[in-house]
């Protein structure tokens, strides 16, 4: 930066007597630059913080990868699981059977879906069933474990009888009758989110195979644990047999992170908006910083000053403004984020969320775009200001003022 431009600066950012208001107005547009790009890295690691916990929750109860048989043309059988299990020793695999159930106790009535599985097996792909079950607690044959949701709308004890009536039916005189059997309750999960809590329940895969009439050795399909499930369920599906599907978490979910990305750029645009209607501020202020020293202008112009220096020295001033009013934001940002972080200052619902304590992730993506955003904001609002400067007749302002 030139002297000149570095002299200019300088002298404009000092406050001027006889033109309060120019000052006032580079205040309020640094002010409105630093609380609109602090609201807007809170709300960004807000949305990336749900968006997170909800797919860490989602991961462990749709699980990575589900195999699992389409056209009706066959089962999942357990030569298949052999299969999988000497091509991809690194994966965990847990084999299921289920169905559409309603458990009942006393008059209340509830619908779900019973898993059949062995626990061994399932502890390895689902960290919400690990967490409910005790290192050394097991489920006999029909003993059943419950979401929380379930729990409380039946007022479940450890212990107390309950009736799975299944969709099937058994062949009884001239009608079918449901199936029905009598489980015992052991323990709960919570997963975090409700519908699972209210809808899913498991128990040991022998005694669900033999209420439902299932071979040994045949699954309704296969859990797969994966840490990097959208390289690996490539693989999967290449080395499957012919009858057979692989399945990805993020693939039952689509809608839903569709519509969760689709809000976050809406957010992020909505709140982009209040650094833009900050650096308006900072235009209005370099204009009247320009129609207020016409005069000096002009002068140094003709003593020599080049339009060039001109034009930096104002563009220089509104991004004095503009990126003070970002550095601070940065901080306040960060402050809000550390407070929001370590301490219960906002709490949210744990029957919805699953959690009380506020979620905030702000991703290195999310944190570049905003600050790329409003410099880019900043440095249009300070250009056409600079330009104009440049623009001052200089002859007729000397004459006349």
């Amino acid at each position: 930066m030139s002297s000149v431009s570095g002299y200019l600066i300088k002298k404009y950012l000092r406050f001027d007597k006889s033109q309060p208001f120019i000052t006032v107005s580079a205040v309020l547009a640094f002010v409105g630059v630093m609380v609109g790009l602090m609201v807007l890295m809170v709300a960004m690691a807000i949305m990336n913080g749900m968006m997170k916990e909800f797919e860490r929750k989602l991961f462990a109860m749709n699980y990575p990868i589900t195999i699992m048989p389409f056209g009706g043309s066959r089962s999942v059988g357990k030569s298949d699981l052999e299969l999988l299990q000497s091509r991809f020793p690194e994966l965990k695999f847990s084999p299921y059977i289920f169905s559409q159930v309603m458990i009942k106790r006393g008059q209340k009535f509830e619908g779900g879906l019973i898993f059949g599985v062995n626990f061994e097996d399932e502890k390895s792909v689902n960290s919400v069933v690990a967490e409910a079950l005790s290192d050394n607690q097991t489920l006999n044959e029909f003993d059943i474990l419950t979401g929380h949701g379930i729990k409380e709308e039946l007022l479940l004890s450890e212990g107390d009888k309950v009736t799975i009536v299944f969709m099937q039916g058994d062949p009884g005189g001239l009608a079918l009758m449901p199936k029905m059997k009598s489980f015992t309750y052991k323990a709960e999960f919570t997963s975090g989110l409700i519908n699972y809590d209210k809808t899913y329940m498991f128990t040991p895969i022998s005694g669900l195979a033999k209420r439902l009439d299932y071979k040994e050795g045949e699954y309704d399909g296969i859990h797969v644990y994966s840490k990097y499930p959208t390289k690996d369920i490539e693989a999967i599906r290449d080395a499957l047999p012919s009858g057979l599907a692989a399945i990805g978490w993020w693939q039952q979910n689509g809608n839903f992170f569709s519509a969760f990305e689709l809000e976050k750029r809406a957010l992020f645009i909505v709140l982009m908006l209040i650094i833009l209607v900050a650096s308006l501020n900072i235009m209005s202020s370099l204009l009247m910083t320009v129609m207020n020293r016409r005069q000096e202008i002009a002068l140094l112009l003709s003593l020599g000053a080049t339009p060039k220096e001109i034009k930096k020295s104002f563009f220089g001033l509104g991004m004095v403004i503009g990126c003070g009013g970002i550095v601070f934001g940065v901080l306040l940002g960060s402050i809000a984020l550390f407070l929001l972080g370590s301490f219960d200052i906002v709490k949210l619902p744990a029957d919805v969320y699953g959690s009380t304590k506020l979620p905030l992730e702000l991703s290195f993506v999310d944190f570049g775009l905003i600050i790329v955003g409003a410099l880019a904001i900043v440095a249009l609002s300070s250009w056409y200001p600079a330009k104009k400067a440049t623009e001052v007749d200089i002859l007729n302002t000397l004459r006349n003022e």
